[in-house]
């Protein structure tokens, strides 16, 4: 597995500092009728996270030559979104898990009725946002084409369907190519959305670099999700800041338990290796994205 330099773990909570911050001031202020909605969703949002999407398009801003600034709201909107789909996934309905991020989900800390309702208010605040926000590049076309992907990567072609087929393989046996399937719907998507937002907000780029930054965006979402698998089997609860183990008592058809820890943990570096090849046309211009690919993948939670 790679392995990240101090150098770029800096970075790093640098980046994680800046999104903090960003969604801090995004979202409603607790004090804010209704309060505990408003409150319900702070505590989802700002109660820790890797900032994996945000982090991803930043790097990919910093690789096309784009202020940080302009890219600022629709990296709170990726995050805002991807913690929707978590609270979501958590209510008994779905996974039934009681812990997140190493504290009590929000249908155990608040209700399930507010949970849901956080889901919908932070997918809600996303879409305004990409609308609204006047650091994103003010060109009409470019804000429809970041709602068209972010919409895109999380209805049934995307995030939601992933989790559909999710649910319906829980006890069943699917092939690798169905796993695969479900894992780029479920997760790649949004991840592969975090790569093509920046790109949207760069217009003028060549073809040739936005195939190339196409061709990284798909491999590392399934390396992602990959990695999440093999996390569930060979890490702990309290590293994982969530029940380790899960899916293998609810029967979930992963990577792991189609081919295995090995064959799984090698299919990882095949796709460490891709994605790092589609992005040679970039030269230096990309260190920030093979920084953020290594730690992707080198993570223990």
């Amino acid at each position: 597995m790679p392995v990240v330099p101090d150098s770029f773990t800096g970075q790093l909570e640098t980046w994680r500092a800046r999104m903090e911050a960003a969604l801090a001031a995004r979202l409603p202020r607790a004090d804010q009728t209704p309060e505990r909605l408003n409150a319900a969703m702070r505590y989802s949002v700002l109660g820790g996270g890797k900032r994996v999407r945000p982090i991803l398009l930043l790097a990919t801003a910093r690789a096309l030559g784009l202020a940080e600034e302009q890219v600022e709201a629709a990296a709170c909107a990726l995050e805002l979104v991807h913690v929707y789909s978590l609270v979501h996934d958590d209510l008994p309905a779905m996974d039934d898990d009681d812990l997140r991020r190493g504290r009590p989900t929000c249908h155990k800390a608040y209700d399930e009725a507010t949970a849901l309702l956080v889901g919908d208010a932070l997918q809600s605040l996303a879409f305004e946002l990409l609308a609204r926000d006047a650091a994103l590049p003010a060109d009409p076309a470019i804000r429809v084409r970041l709602v068209e992907l972010l919409a895109r990567a999380i209805g049934s072609f995307g995030m939601a369907g992933g989790q559909a087929i999710d649910l319906e393989a829980e006890g069943r046996k699917l092939s690798i190519a169905q796993v695969e399937e479900m894992h780029s719907l479920k997760t790649g998507a949004l991840i592969r959305a975090s790569v093509m937002m920046g790109v949207a907000c760069a217009p003028a780029l060549e073809p040739r670099l936005t195939q190339a930054l196409a061709g990284f965006a798909a491999p590392i979402g399934l390396a992602f999700q990959i990695q999440d698998d093999l996390l569930d089997v060979l890490s702990d609860t309290a590293t994982l800041g969530k029940a380790a183990g899960a899916d293998r008592e609810r029967g979930k058809p992963t990577y792991p338990a189609v081919l295995g820890v090995g064959a799984s943990q090698e299919q990882v570096r095949r796709l460490h290796a891709q994605a790092m090849e589609s992005l040679a046309p970039f030269e230096g211009r990309a260190d920030a994205l093979r920084g953020v690919t290594d730690w992707l993948l080198a993570r223990r939670n």
